[in-house]
């Protein structure tokens, strides 16, 4: 049965932002939170989004308005979904899990990353096989292949590869909190977490949060400075057609790359037989001297958008964000802080709460403009 938890108090996405940073340990909160460098391109990536207008059509015959998208041969009943955020379990115990029921239930795709805090067969589980997955490019074609292996049996439809960290980027905020999984126990981040207390307790229940999926793979009690090195030494973001085409060959299902924001990305993506793309900047926590994510996708529509699937995420905070972002020509949007904001404000109702904010702020827009269908919002794009 469907959960249709809807919060009052909490009516928007900022709403949600408030109650979380009061309620987890601050360097939770900037993991989340925060970008690369100087931050100007998580800024950068909403603001040029809420830059696109839509022209309303108020005397023409209105229709009904369904939010309902097929993406892939499956009809989602909205045109968003989860994207793949890593430590997920550090910000909201059990977060990830939370969020597989709530997106199940409500029938949008939820995207488990590699270096999330639950294993891909509960994951799986929760959703029933529906699932996507993330891919986090293993140095070892062995560990990858075991993983891809995992994917296959727990039968995720969609394999998405991460392309767009080469290197990790320069987080200030994390560098200054000693980030780790788990976190360092420093005297003010011991500080920070007797100030949340709800958290605490919560954590303390659920259990320390670690890479679930990597369990199986790593030497057994790791202190954190050695998790670290391991970390490091098992996995090579760098991507290149070669790395990808012994994936493709082996992944029946869909393939999506995660990270595309260039022409001469996208091109390789279709030669490789890619079947669809994700245009984002990481939320913009790896690139602060790149394109938004908007921008970059209004260089990649003009030219791809018959030859391949083209979503976007990054940047991307509310139901109007969905409707311009799709308006631009995306097929389907996906969103990872969002989402994290509402679990870490609401626990066990904050995916389901986001979700109906989602969908009542998106049926609203459409509603406003005349629009019935999210594939028709690219005809109310203001010139």
């Amino acid at each position: 049965m469907k959960n249709n938890s809807y919060d009052p108090r909490y009516p928007g996405i900022d709403d949600l932002v408030k109650k979380a940073k009061k309620r987890i340990p601050k360097f939770a909160f900037e993991y989340l939170d925060g970008g690369c460098n100087e931050d100007v391109n998580l800024y950068k990536n909403t603001a040029e989004i809420r830059e696109v207008e839509l022209v309303h059509r108020y005397l023409a015959k209105q229709q009904p308005v369904s939010l309902q998208t097929e993406l892939f041969g499956h009809l989602y009943d909205a045109p968003f979904g989860i994207s793949p955020v890593g430590l997920q379990g550090l910000i909201w115990p059990n977060s990830p899990e939370i969020l597989a029921r709530a997106a199940f239930e409500h029938n949008v795709p939820f995207i488990l990353s590699t270096v999330s805090t639950s294993s891909i067969e509960r994951v799986s589980e929760i959703t029933e096989g529906r699932a996507w997955f993330q891919l986090y490019h293993p140095s070892e074609n062995s560990l990858r292949d075991k993983i891809i292996q995992r994917a296959e049996a727990a039968h995720c439809p969609v394999l998405v590869i991460l392309s767009d960290v080469p290197t990790f980027g320069y987080r200030p905020r994390d560098i200054r909190n000693g980030l780790a999984m788990p976190p360092r126990m420093t005297l003010k981040n011991i500080l920070q977490i007797t100030g949340r207390p709800n958290w605490a307790l919560k954590t303390l229940a659920h259990g320390q949060p670690s890479f679930e999926i990597m369990k199986p793979y790593m030497p057994k009690n790791l202190n954190m400075q050695k998790l670290g090195v391991f970390m490091d030494a098992t996995f090579s973001g760098k991507l290149d057609e070669e790395k990808i085409k012994p994936i493709r060959d082996m992944w029946k299902g869909k393939l999506v790359i995660k990270g595309i924001a260039s022409e001469a990305d996208t091109e390789a993506a279709i030669r490789l037989g890619i079947d669809g793309i994700i245009v984002s900047n990481h939320g913009g926590r790896q690139l602060d001297a790149g394109k938004s994510a908007i921008h970059a996708l209004n260089g990649i529509i003009p030219k791809f958008k018959e030859k391949i699937t083209i979503m976007m995420d990054s940047g991307l905070r509310s139901g109007p964000d969905v409707a311009r972002t799709i308006a631009s020509g995306a097929a389907f949007t996906f969103m990872g802080r969002t989402f994290m904001y509402g679990v870490a404000a609401l626990g066990k109702n904050g995916g389901h709460h986001t979700i109906a904010i989602l969908k009542r702020q998106l049926q609203q827009v459409m509603e406003q403009v005349g629009c019935s269908q999210p594939s028709q919002l690219q005809d109310f794009l203001a010139p």
